[in-house]
């Protein structure tokens, strides 16, 4: 039997789980001008990827990287979600 696919499988479930959060805390305290900093980070995973020689890593690390790039989509989401009141403002910004 062959359990890479599931293993890919469950890490992408919990990197879009781990993300979740972060998008929501980084809209939060610092709202959408983070977005930058989740385009390089995914540009970096996914062009690491292409040198990675087990393929599982190279997957997972790949997976990650489109992650983070689907994350600011789901950042300048959250700011909207803000507006409508479905979660907390910071007040302090």
């Amino acid at each position: 039997m062959q359990f890479e696919g599931i293993l890919i499988g469950a890490a992408a479930f919990m990197m879009i789980g781990i993300l979740h959060p972060v998008v929501i805390k980084a809209e939060y305290y610092w709202g959408t001008k983070v977005w930058p900093l989740f385009m390089i980070a995914g540009l970096i995973c996914i062009t690491a990827s292409l040198f990675i020689g087990l393929v599982v890593l190279s997957a997972m690390l790949g997976t990650f990287g489109f992650a983070l790039l689907w994350s600011i989509h789901e950042l300048f989401q959250q700011k909207e979600r803000v507006k409508k009141g479905w979660f907390p403002k910071n007040p302090r910004r």
